[in-house]
């Protein structure tokens, strides 16, 4: 159950051990019982390997015990409003749920509040209040942000609401009317603005509680970086736009800023993440911004450009298929940019892709990605597709079958396609049975496994550099730069020396399977 410093999230998104910070979050979602590829919002599984339900477990800021004065489950106030009596620095446990984007907004809350002298509780019962990020886009989804509710109200009683879901508060409010406080997504000012009202801080202005990077929910070797908020596209299986508002851009001189920081910290990978990454800057009119002695557009081009030259890895994330995107191959094959394109393209067939409002020429996008491959041969390309689609035909399913077998692409997700309360496709067609979705999906991703299998067994023999996720009992584990954290597979490394989590080294790889690696450090 959701307790401290959880992110519902199994150990996947993000991966590994915390360097000192926590376990990190996985996606709660299994592949079978996923959230839909089709939002752009979550970087889909590996291949088809189903992924395990878990949290994220407390930081190791506070003592393992609640501080004296603190409320616990046994101890609440008659009046679950009613502000605690607090000995000390008053402490916070967290939910996070949901995506990459979610996980960004929860650490900037966090980050505001140890720096106003805030703790972070292990539990439930030895905290002060309770925050939790929702996630709304599914109704599973929203389920399961209620059950999490429903375990902070039981344990602790005295309860925040914020993310996605909040953008809906009666539904919320209806189930749990005693709550602190609903707010929706993005609202870091109004969050912290509850925390105050529920228990004031006791800040101790000669503490330095912050580091200068912010507080991250990742291990030390690699951050998300979110580059703007919202999404202009009106997908018909999409309400994102609704949830979290139209794009909005940050300029390109704080993104940079903030990347900095990062990297000067110990960083090793940059992840960047929005709703529409390729998007970026449109809104602004592409605006500069002071960076350093220039000055630098708010362009996806010209952003990736500059965070080539930080001295990390850049992986580029949730990228729509603009024409535009062609720019930036040349700096994947100059090294400056890892050769990894997320790009959810979501279906193959012309008429479902018209019904889901998205690019509907596959047949042009094929001839982009031998053009890409062309310029940049090492090019990984990651995908996340939808079957049974309202009114998907058994012919519209064969064309998307036969696309992927052509279009050969390195990393696929495949999932089934789950109503939206509110989207406009669910009255597009005629539902797809649900046992026909799943045996769409079985065969889907067996062609995709002999893709894939067929491209990891070509990497055998290479040396690739390898960053390392986790040193301990089970082994030796990292990833290429054909991977991201845990969405994609895993390199299985042994070495004759010590090796460390965010160390690059070189792997000899010398077995492949469809989703991993194994080799030995040179």
């Amino acid at each position: 159950m959701p307790q401290g410093f959880a992110t519902d999230a199994p150990d996947a998104i993000p991966p590994g051990g915390g360097a000192g910070l926590a376990r990190p979050a996985r996606s709660r979602y299994s592949d079978d019982a996923s959230r839909q590829s089709g939002s752009d919002d979550t970087p889909a599984p590996k291949t088809s390997r189903p992924r395990r339900p878990g949290i994220l477990e407390a930081f190791d800021l506070a003592a393992s015990t609640p501080h004296e004065g603190s409320m616990t489950a046994s101890a609440l106030p008659s009046d679950p409003k009613a502000a605690p009596k607090t000995l000390g620095a008053p402490k916070i446990s967290f939910v996070s749920l949901g995506c990459p984007k979610a996980l960004v907004d929860s650490e900037r809350i966090l980050t505001h509040l140890r720096a106003e002298g805030y703790e972070l509780a292990r539990r439930h019962d030895g905290a002060d209040v309770v925050i939790v990020n929702t996630c709304g886009f599914l109704d599973s989804a929203k389920a399961e942000s209620l059950a999490a509710i429903g375990e902070a109200m039981a344990e602790n009683g005295r309860v925040i609401v914020t993310g996605c879901m909040g953008a809906q508060p009666e539904e919320i409010r209806e189930k749990y009317p005693n709550l602190l406080a609903v707010t929706g997504p993005q609202a870091y000012e109004s969050v912290v603005a509850a925390v105050h009202e529920a228990v004031p801080p006791a800040h101790d202005p000669f503490l330095d509680l912050v580091p200068p990077q912010g507080v991250k929910l990742t291990p030390r070797h690699y951050a998300y970086l979110k580059i703007s908020e919202g999404c202009n596209n009106r997908c018909t299986f999409c309400i994102i736009p609704f949830l979290r508002g139209d794009l909005v851009s940050r300029p390109a001189g704080d993104v940079l800023r903030e990347a900095e920081k990062l990297v000067k910290a110990g960083v090793k990978e940059l992840l960047v993440v929005s709703q529409d990454t390729s998007a970026y800057g449109v809104d602004i009119r592409y605006a500069e911004s002071p960076w350093r002695d220039r000055a630098v557009r708010a362009k996806f081009y010209d952003l990736a450009k500059e965070l080539g030259e930080l001295g990390a890895w850049v992986r580029l994330h949730y990228v729509y298929p603009y024409p535009h995107v062609d720019e930036v191959i040349p700096l994947m094959a100059e090294g400056k940019v890892l050769p990894y394109l997320d790009m959810p393209l979501q279906h193959a067939s012309p008429t479902v892709l018209k019904r889901m409002r998205r690019p509907g020429n596959q047949e042009r996008q094929l001839e982009r990605i031998r053009r890409w491959r062309e310029t940049c041969p090492d090019l990984a390309i990651r995908s996340t597709f939808i079957v049974g689609f309202p009114g998907e035909t058994e012919a519209e399913f064969s064309e998307l079958l036969d696309w992927i077998k052509e279009a050969k692409l390195e990393r696929v997700g495949c999932f089934t396609y789950e109503p939206v309360t509110g989207a406009p496709a669910n009255a597009l067609g005629e539902a797809v049975p649900p046992e026909l979705q799943l045996e769409r999906k079985r065969r889907f991703m067996e062609a995709q496994q002999i893709v894939s299998l067929r491209l990891q067994k070509a990497r055998i023999g290479k040396r690739l550099p390898v960053i390392i996720d986790t040193v301990g009992a089970d082994g030796i584990k990292g990833r290429s730069k054909y991977d991201a954290p845990e969405i994609d597979g895993s390199v299985h490394v042994t070495s004759r020396r010590p090796v460390r989590q965010g160390d690059v080294v070189t792997v000899k790889i010398e077995a492949a399977d469809a989703y991993d690696l194994r080799g030995s450090v040179v």
